[in-house]
């Protein structure tokens, strides 16, 4: 297996997914802006490369992507993690602010995706996936719901793109705090990465929401 690679590999989803994907013996590449605690991933017994990278940084984290891919091959998987969660009202965030903010939550996935998914689409299979959030917007989160509603458009475009040639793109929608041992434990979370990952070409769905209800 060519692997699978976490962008935003910070603690909470990030690394929840990479264990989920190493429990299958597939090899990861966590990508983050600063240190990344491998060892529970490490732990799966699989091969683990932390590579540093700022998703806002399109040299930079191109270059990561680049990295994975020569230890590895290009990756069956791509989850796109990173996001800048806040709380900030209508008028409290600068311009400059929302700027920043969309470029975590929507530019980075977008770069990301231009960079693996044509080599995907030429492969003729993989995933890219992108936690999503915010399934109806707050007033109290402006920059994180315009953030979210733009992965989900982002999603509708990227299959557009690369979803006929067998790349199947998707985003896991978390409609709560994540915490340990709540109804939105990151590891009953990252059980859905896997099941789209995993999921038969027929049955590609592109949105899952999580509500930490049964």
């Amino acid at each position: 297996m060519a692997g699978a690679v976490i962008i935003g590999a910070g603690p909470g989803i990030g690394l929840a997914v990479a264990r989920r994907f190493a429990k299958e013996g597939m090899p990861i590449a966590l990508i983050a802006r600063g240190e990344v605690a491998a060892g529970s991933v490490a732990a799966a017994g699989v091969p683990v490369l932390a590579l540093r990278a700022d998703s806002t940084d399109e040299e930079g984290l191109r270059a990561a992507l680049d990295t994975a891919a020569g230890e590895y091959g290009l990756p069956d998987v791509v989850v796109y993690n990173a996001a800048i969660i806040q709380a900030d009202g209508p008028g409290e965030l600068s311009a400059q602010g929302h700027l920043d903010a969309w470029a975590v939550n929507v530019v980075g996935a977008l770069t990301a995706a231009a960079h693996v998914a044509p080599e995907m689409a030429r492969r003729g299979n993989g995933s890219f996936l992108v936690t999503g959030g915010m399934p109806e917007p707050k007033r109290e989160y402006v920059s994180l719901s315009l953030g979210k509603a733009g992965v989900r458009t982002l999603v509708t475009l990227l299959d557009q793109e690369y979803g006929a040639s067998g790349v199947h793109v998707a985003s896991v929608t978390v409609a709560g705090a994540v915490a340990p041992g709540t109804d939105f434990d990151p590891d009953d979370i990252a059980e859905h990465y896997w099941r789209l990952h995993t999921q038969p070409r027929e049955q590609w769905t592109h949105e899952v929401l999580h509500t930490g209800r049964a």
